[in-house]
């Protein structure tokens, strides 16, 4: 019983070695490009490097500079509705296959629910840029 629990390991491993072998080969090549960029890269560093890129122009303030909280909650709403949209898609090709009208009241409610929120949030005024 213990040969028959080893054999099926092995034949795991087996039909996985491919997949370890090619992460392992690309996590190395990785580790060596970025080796090599610091043993072999340009070292002249200068101030005009260290600015950060404003297409040309020269910056007028620091780029440590501090947002408000309607610039995170719009990025926080925008990925809640990016997410609706990835569990939307599955639903909308399966829905005449398995789910009928059960799949169709459910993602009413979803929907429904995600459009509650976002009314409440219209109304709380968050989505305004003052």
């Amino acid at each position: 019983m213990g040969s028959g629990l080893l054999l099926d390991w092995a034949e795991m491993l087996g039909a996985y070695l491919p997949l370890i072998i090619f992460l392992a080969l690309a996590a190395l090549i990785g580790v060596a490009m970025t080796g090599l960029f610091d043993l072999l890269g340009p070292r002249k560093p200068s101030k005009a490097k260290g600015l950060p890129y404003e297409c040309g122009i020269v910056p007028a303030e620091t780029a440590r500079r501090r947002f408000s909280v309607t610039f995170y909650l719009t990025a926080m709403l925008f990925i809640i509705f990016d997410v609706e949209a990835v569990f939307l898609y599955p639903w909308a090709v399966d829905l005449g296959r398995t789910l009928h009208v059960f799949g169709l009241i459910e993602m009413l409610i979803f929907v429904a629910l995600l459009a509650v929120a976002l009314l409440f949030v219209w109304r709380k005024g968050a989505l305004e840029w003052d």
